[in-house]
């Protein structure tokens, strides 16, 4: 019996598929990273200015309240993620 011209003979009635070693499963993570933020410059907040003249006897003063609010927004987006299955080398092919 000769498998190569058995292989390759005439007769195609069916089909005959060669496999060989595929790659499996690949996973791939885009995962957000470190943020570094430098100074933060939220205006030149300098509280309450009070000018005070000549004054004779006791005299109070109040500054009142300060508040300053400074909202930071910062996303760490993780970018693309590739993933490679490939099949390697050195893969057995069968024929079925």
């Amino acid at each position: 019996m000769d498998l190569i011209r058995d292989f390759f003979a005439e007769d195609v009635s069916t089909d005959d598929i060669a496999s060989a070693g595929n790659g499996g499963v690949a996973t791939a993570s885009a995962d957000g990273g470190a943020v570094g933020i430098a100074d933060v410059n939220s205006g030149g907040n300098a509280g309450n200015a009070i000018g005070v003249g000549d004054t004779y006897g006791s005299v109070g003063v109040d500054g009142g309240t300060v508040a300053n609010l400074t909202d930071l927004s910062v996303s760490a987006n993780g970018g693309t993620a590739i993933a490679d299955a490939s099949g390697g080398d050195y893969n057995l092919a069968f024929v079925s």
